[in-house]
């Protein structure tokens, strides 16, 4: 049997940056935080993200986490 061990946790925002002129498609503009703890919430992650976008000038359009795990036989 296999077991996923959590390694790594990074937080993104995605801010919305306009539309592009010649296309007419949305833009978007990324921040990215790593080394999060892995053992945080949504509710937390939601609440520094929002925070954290309160002090941009662009509109936060999404809050993404991306974890990393190992697979190892247990």
């Amino acid at each position: 049997m296999a077991v996923a061990q959590m390694m790594d946790s990074r937080l993104r925002l995605i801010l919305d940056d306009g539309i592009d002129a010649a296309s007419g498609k949305q833009l978007f503009k990324t921040k990215g935080f790593s080394n999060v703890k892995i053992e945080a919430t949504a509710d937390q992650l939601f609440a520094i993200a929002t925070a954290v976008a309160g002090l941009q000038e662009r509109t936060l359009l999404d809050i993404e986490r991306n974890d990393s795990s190992n697979i190892v036989q247990a």
